[in-house]
């Protein structure tokens, strides 16, 4: 069931491996409230709230006796479609955003389109096949999640940097950064939908 206001998205996502419930509200505060059942994904989406000053809910029971993939995949999911239905037609926005992110000895390149057509590109790799007790290779399952439900071209690439959680935070702060931007509403576009086209 998906029920959306304006500039805000609510999905309840429900599988035979995960049951999974989204509030987002774009025009927030950056207030969270989430409960994965996986900690370190827990913490990133909190960071992600945070620096997107969104309002943002989750809860997600998982089949975590399996392992993470399904939950932190689902998340992502989730997410992504609560986003795109966040933004509706897109009209306003400023739609392309950049930046560089410093995690300490990290640094992160994010670059987003709100395009419509999903893509991801992920150029991060880990050293190391955990972080506490999360799969590293679980942070790009939940990029490419979000990015192909939210409908956003997305790329993501980490430069340099040594200590696993931190080139994963820097990820997660980048794309909160870099979607805080996007979204925003750009008075000089007068209300258009930001593209030759007409839509998104």
């Amino acid at each position: 069931m998906i029920e959306t206001t304006p500039r805000a998205g609510r999905v309840d996502r429900r599988t035979a491996e995960t049951d999974v419930s989204v509030a987002l509200t774009l025009d927030g505060t950056g207030k969270a409230s989430i409960a994965t059942g996986v900690g370190f994904l827990d913490h990133m989406l909190e960071l992600l709230a945070r620096h997107a000053l969104f309002d943002l809910e989750i809860k997600v029971t998982g089949d975590l006796h399996v392992d993470q993939h399904h939950t932190t995949e689902d998340c992502g999911i989730a997410l992504g479609q609560a986003f795109a239905r966040a933004l509706g037609d897109k009209r306003g926005i400023r739609r392309y955003a950049d930046l560089h992110l410093p995690m300490d000895e990290a640094l992160t390149r994010v670059a987003v389109d709100i395009s419509g057509r999903p893509f991801l590109v992920f150029r991060t790799e880990f050293a190391r096949e955990k972080i506490g007790v999360f799969d590293t290779e679980l942070v790009r399952e939940w990029f490419q999640a979000f990015a192909m439900n939210a409908g956003i071209t997305l790329h993501v690439e980490t430069l340099y940097g040594d200590n696993q959680h931190h080139i994963a935070e820097s990820c997660y702060k980048g794309l909160a950064r870099a979607l805080r931007h996007a979204i925003e509403v750009d008075p000089r576009e007068g209300g258009r939908v930001p593209s030759t086209k007409g839509s998104l």
